[in-house]
């Protein structure tokens, strides 16, 4: 079953447990310019400009999250990247997946911008960007 959890109940659960592992699977132009959450691991889902799905995405993800039974907590812009991920790990035998609800940038507001109404950066949690 796949957990959904709003970005600022991920966090405490990223403060709490040592073991959970945040994976962003926005794409590396997203990932790089856009910003990201402190401690998250990048591993794309799907990359522009095809879009394409990343043929390696479960065994990378394997490569940082060994224990398929901890939380891995998975973020993209909006949220639905993230559970199409999450999706594809469950399949994979993960046991403990959370996908982060809005992601880092949000819904669309009225004027059809992001950040403004909810995600990541709106909730003020800790992000880097280059």
């Amino acid at each position: 079953m796949i957990e959904n959890l709003t970005p600022q109940q991920s966090w405490d659960l990223m403060q709490s447990d040592a073991k959970a592992v945040m994976v962003d699977v926005r794409t590396k132009m997203e990932h790089t310019f856009l910003g990201r959450p402190l401690n998250a691991v990048h591993v794309p889902w799907k990359e522009s400009p095809e879009w394409a799905l990343n043929a390696d995405f479960i065994s990378q993800v394997e490569q940082i999250a060994k224990d398929k039974s901890a939380p891995v907590l998975l973020l993209c812009r909006s949220g639905v990247r993230s559970l199409e991920a999450a999706n594809a790990l469950e399949k994979a035998g993960y046991h403990h997946l959370i996908n982060i609800l809005d992601g880092f940038e949000g819904a669309l507001d009225e004027n059809k911008h992001r950040g403004n109404i909810s995600g990541w950066r709106y909730s003020q949690l800790p992000w880097e960007q280059s």
